[in-house]
């Protein structure tokens, strides 16, 4: 999708925070990323894990305690799975069912989306854009298993609707939020895909991860968005970079000279109008945190920068074409340290704006 949106290093987060109220959650972030403000997710709250918050609506779906699987072998499965399908094709051809169908959020598992709506709709001007995040279909297809423990990817059926599932979520999210009328931006958060290569993922092939992410960009570009993808750590990026994406966010504190090892892919994304996403400022160590300064994360985006334009990428639209961002959520950080990473975050992008 060819987008004119220019971010110029504007700030912007991953999406979690380390506190129990989703009102002091919003007002954090307006403070620290109002020009792309984005709902948060507080992983204080089981209900908002990254693969239970997007399970409603899935077939066969079965909550035992503190286990939830996907039960195939049950008498109704049948049935539950034919009913999916069917509504997700009703949906196909008629989208404005989306707001009443099975794959719409509601306050009871997304508190903080709509805690956003309402912060939105008070707003007296526009923001730049704004964001929105889901879990990706790989790691939500990888990470929710049947009754026998296995993840539901390596069953077809099961693997359509797990990834037809998240496209229609993100659909739904996607036309709440283009109501105001500024580019919308939503981000697929992949954890998952840093397996992939790995003997954790031995059988996998590169075409069915592919496939996976293909079709959710395309659910999101069918409702004028940009599409991200988000890794916090290393991956094969040439599999996000050749993709539809708009977006690649990493964790350029950490893995950048992973990242690097692909110039022509790169290249080749910036030149059709992709955007960087730079989880620059750390977010996976506390202590990495407290020994870091805005002057010396900009020494260090600096650096990374000399390097993007030495593989020929002129420096101008690399700014043009960059977010920057924490390295990942910083729900699981205590509130302090994560006070300091949105701080910097913002400091250290109007620190390069004002270069």
């Amino acid at each position: 999708m060819k987008s004119d949106f220019k971010p110029c290093a504007l700030p912007a987060w991953i999406g979690s925070l380390p506190l129990e109220s989703h009102k002091e959650a919003v007002s954090m972030m307006m403070a620290y990323s109002p020009d792309i403000p984005l709902w948060i997710q507080l992983p204080h709250f089981k209900s908002e894990g990254m693969i239970a918050q997007f399970l409603p609506g899935m077939p066969g779906l079965v909550f035992d305690g503190d286990r939830k699987f996907v039960q195939t072998d049950d008498d109704a499965f049948d049935q539950e799975i034919l009913a999916f399908f069917e509504e997700y094709m009703e949906i196909e051809e008629d989208a404005s069912r989306l707001d009443d169908s099975r794959f719409a959020l509601t306050p009871a598992v997304a508190p903080g989306f709509f805690e956003f709506i309402k912060t939105l709709d008070a707003l007296e001007n526009p923001p730049a854009a704004v964001k929105g995040q889901i879990t990706g279909p790989f790691t939500f297809a990888t990470g929710v298993v049947d009754q026998d423990g296995k993840a539901i990817f390596y069953n077809d059926q099961l693997r359509d609707a797990a990834i037809k599932c998240i496209a229609l979520k993100a659909r739904w999210q996607v036309r709440q939020l283009k109501k105001y009328q500024v580019p919308v931006i939503l981000f697929l958060d992949e954890p998952g895909l840093t397996g992939f290569g790995s003997s954790a993922f031995i059988s996998v092939s590169r075409t069915d991860v592919e496939a996976c992410l293909e079709e959710v960009i395309a659910a999101i570009h069918a409702e004028g968005a940009l599409a991200g993808v988000h890794v916090c750590a290393n991956a094969e990026w040439p599999v996000i970079l050749d993709s539809s994406a708009d977006i690649v966010s990493f964790d350029a504190y950490s893995f950048f000279d992973k990242f690097i090892l692909y110039p022509e892919q790169i290249k080749k994304f910036i030149k059709k109008g992709g955007l960087i996403a730079w989880g620059i400022v750390p977010t996976g160590d506390a202590v990495l945190v407290e020994k870091e300064t805005v002057e010396s994360l900009f020494v260090r985006w600096e650096t990374q920068v000399d390097q993007m334009a030495a593989i020929g990428i002129d420096r101008k639209q690399i700014v043009e074409q960059s977010l920057i961002t924490p390295s990942c959520g910083t729900g699981s950080l205590p509130l302090p340290v994560a006070e300091k990473v949105v701080q910097m975050n913002k400091a250290l992008s109007d620190k390069i704006r004002e270069k």
